[in-house]
């Protein structure tokens, strides 16, 4: 497996179209890397695709994909994983991260579903993860993800959640705002699932906001500014397992630039609080 030498460090920010051209105009300091789902930029060209592959010559990126659909019953789509490969190497990402859910069945369902929390679909996943591990000669990360319905289980979400990326051997992408928001939707607390994370599989941490329906139901949209608890628990993954690359995710109702790189900002000064004390945790 060729891990690559090369990594991210410090805070990012989830690239989107709407301010591409702010970015590359004005290369904020304190963003250190960026994210993009490879979806969504693969097949561009004209204009776009070039200004695209200059900011990709200038800074570091990251990849996280959207349909991949790694538990779902249809057979694993090897040329989209082939193509994924191109994308990384053309573009010299450095590590790609997906969802533990499913998002096709005979066709794609536009969104992210559970998984059934059992055995059988631990050896299921974590045979298909490997074989996209062997497809792009490298590990990916997988994402603890937001869930509404709790699917058949045998076993609890984080049982399966290290279950699957053990059996895998693969990375983590650690989300911040899926653990509270599953926390406070399906009751349990947020510091031990948190504390029962792999801490050493972590390659990096996403920090969103989310959408309250109701004081017990939240819904995850990546739509809104970071809440106090999800910045508390940053802070606590940090003090847990050192500091770790973490990234803005924004998709909806996204702000001006100086807003988004507020938030940036306050990921930059948790990890400066907990670096002097702390080792940092680097992938490679």
């Amino acid at each position: 497996m060729n891990n690559k030498s090369s990594f991210v460090t410090g805070a990012g920010l989830g690239l989107r179209r709407s301010f591409m051209q702010t970015i590359a105009d004005t290369s904020p300091k304190d963003i250190d890397f960026y994210e993009v789902a490879p979806e969504n930029w693969m097949t561009l060209g004209g204009k776009v695709g070039k200004q695209f592959r200059a900011l990709t010559e200038r800074f570091p990126f990251i990849c996280h994909g959207l349909s991949l659909s790694i538990g779902s019953a249809d057979p694993l789509d090897e040329v989209f994983v082939r193509d994924i490969k191109d994308f990384l190497q053309t573009h010299q990402i450095r590590l790609y991260s997906e969802h533990l859910s499913y998002c096709s069945h005979q066709g794609h369902l536009y969104d992210l579903l559970p998984i059934p929390f059992t055995g059988e679909a631990v050896d299921y996943v974590a045979n298909r993860i490997r074989r996209v591990q062997d497809i792009l000669e490298q590990k990916i990360a997988i994402e603890n993800a937001s869930y509404y319905a709790v699917p058949s289980h045998e076993l609890s979400e984080i049982e399966f959640f290290n279950a699957v990326v053990e059996q895998a051997d693969c990375d983590v992408l650690l989300d911040l705002n899926n653990i509270y928001v599953n926390s406070i939707n399906h009751g349990y607390d947020p510091e031990d699932f948190l504390k029962s994370m792999p801490g050493e599989r972590i390659a990096y941490a996403h920090v969103a906001g989310h959408y309250v329906a109701k004081e017990d139901f939240l819904i995850d949209t990546h739509g809104a500014a970071i809440v106090d608890p999800v910045w508390a628990l940053l802070g606590q993954a940090y003090a847990l397992f050192g500091v770790f690359p973490t990234l803005l995710e924004r998709d909806f109702n996204i702000p001006e630039v100086k807003e988004l790189l507020s938030e940036v900002e306050m990921i930059k000064n948790k990890q400066n609080d907990y670096q002097s004390s702390m080792p940092v945790k680097r992938h490679g």
